[in-house]
């Protein structure tokens, strides 16, 4: 029995197209990684920890932690740069159980519900210009159920951009480099213009006086055990808002000389963002008091911790500009998120493309347009699936339950570098990450213990990530058994 399809077939179907050069690559990277998170997390986290210094300590190890994952993926994006990156991976060390369980969450939750959140908060500081843009703004109620003009805008979005990826990858990479040029731009101009705010800087001198203060928001102290563990579970916003570099392992078979460009982009992209959130973070500390009141009639009394709807990075480009700080920051969000819509888009397709070549999701999804040389139907299923999300108001709640999830896959897949070192000792490795054993042990460690403190602290958030995989089971023995059925047939 032979397997794959034959050479007449692959040109009907179409192939991938090596487009992606090291620019490209980087853009990806870079460009799924800054959403939104980091004009907004820094507010909740604040409010967990109540100290200047440790917020940054918080982001300082998150952006450690992303990078050790990123080079430890480097190692294995160059020995499987195919469609699927972490896909495969997950299926060369541990077998198509855990790689379809990593697939099926992506899918479910993971790619499609942070498309459908995304799309959701561009459509949210699209209302900042066009006010019918709300959730007040009902077009159509069912019930309970209510279709909002918010959640029109982001379908519509969401579908614009799925049709681009459908036109082929030279399209897409178009809209990915220019777009995460123009919001590392935007949020660099803010950073720099920040910085030298020095008659603005209303945070500088009242939190240095409690830099490393732990306490709550009733102002009680934190320490000891206590402390560790919210620590770890402050840190979960800042590795999210890190997170999706991964995605442009997914596209290893569009990457030029990938054995050699994959490493780069990841250690330069997540280099690029954590640098980027470090500083960005400073300057919200230079320009704003971190402890605030939510009762607060300035941006100043708000604080960081109780910034208009955690809206952190307007308040600071309120204290920059003035009362035009509202309309730059809504405008610079906007770009920054449909920058990162279009990076999400174009990589989750690829996924459920190595998904379906093993037989293990919906066959068309393995199908690549013999035109555009992408797989439409992955992009098309992707694409329905995620403006499903946006519009029944359930993604937020499934976001953070897959936090606990997603962590998890990050895990396993770091330790998969350990695993196929000891199986595939004789494997070409173009690229080896430095200092092995002792980068990926660091990230284990410090990844585990903050899925513990998950557990500890947050049980429903964690329960519910649990069983969102689990949840892929049975899908996965009844596609498994359709492709036992079709191989006997």
């Amino acid at each position: 029995m032979t397997t794959g399809v034959s050479c007449s077939e692959q040109e009907e179907q179409g192939q991938f197209k090596r487009a992606l050069g090291l620019v490209d690559a980087v853009a990806i990277v870079v460009g799924s990684m800054i959403g939104s998170g980091i004009f907004i997390v820094s507010a909740e986290t604040s409010r967990q920890l109540g100290s200047p210094g440790l917020l940054l300590i918080c982001w300082i190890l998150a952006g450690l932690m992303t990078v050790i994952a990123a080079l430890c993926y480097s190692e294995l994006a160059a020995m499987f740069p195919q469609a699927g990156g972490q896909y495969v991976f997950l299926r060369k060390a541990y077998g198509p159980l855990a790689a379809f369980l990593y697939g099926w969450t992506l899918f479910t939750v993971i790619q499609s519900g942070t498309i459908a959140a995304v799309g959701v908060g561009f459509a949210k500081f699209l209302g900042v210009f066009v006010p019918w843009v709300s959730n007040s703004t009902v077009l159509l109620q069912l019930g309970a159920w209510k279709l909002s003009a918010l959640q029109v805008i982001s379908v519509v979005l969401i579908a614009f951009l799925t049709f681009v990826n459908c036109r082929g990858i030279e399209a897409a990479k178009l809209i990915q480099t220019t777009f995460t040029a123009a919001k590392v731009f935007a949020l660099s101009a803010i950073v720099v213009l920040g910085l030298l705010a020095f008659d603005k800087f209303h945070g500088l001198s009242v939190n240095w006086q409690n830099f490393w203060q732990a306490q709550d928001i009733h102002h009680n102290p934190i320490s000891g055990v206590t402390l560790i563990m919210t620590m770890g579970l402050a840190m979960v916003g800042a590795l999210f808002s890190c997170d999706a570099w991964n995605n442009i392992t997914f596209a290893g078979e569009e990457v030029k000389n990938p054995e050699k460009v994959l490493p780069k982009s990841l250690a330069i992209g997540t280099l690029l963002v954590v640098g980027l959130y470090l500083i960005t973070n400073i300057v919200y500390l230079f320009l704003l008091p971190l402890a605030g009141s939510p009762d607060g009639a300035s941006v100043i009394e708000r604080g960081i911790q109780f910034a208009k709807e955690d809206r952190v990075g307007t308040a600071a480009a309120q204290i920059i500009f003035g009362a035009a700080g509202e309309g730059i920051m809504a405008c610079a969000i906007m770009i920054s998120t449909f920058g990162c819509l279009n990076g999400l888009i174009l990589s989750g397709a690829r996924v459920y493309y190595a998904m379906a070549k093993d037989g293990l999701f919906f066959k068309k999804a393995a199908e690549l347009s013999r035109k555009a040389g992408v797989p439409v139907y992955g992009l098309l299923i992707q694409g329905v699936w995620s403006a499903f999300l946006a519009t029944s108001g359930t993604y937020s709640d499934l976001l953070e339950f897959v936090v606990f999830a997603a962590l998890a896959f990050y895990i396993l897949t770091v330790a998969a570098l350990i695993v196929l070192r000891r199986k595939e000792p004789n494997l070409p490795r173009p690229y080896r990450v430095w200092a092995y054993p002792l980068l990926p042990v660091l990230y284990l460690v410090a990844a585990s213990f903050i899925m513990c403190g998950q557990i500890m602290l947050s049980p429903r958030n964690a329960g519910a990530g649990l069983l969102i995989i689990l949840s892929g089971l049975p899908a996965y023995f009844i596609w498994r058994g359709r492709k036992k059925a079709d191989a006997q047939g």
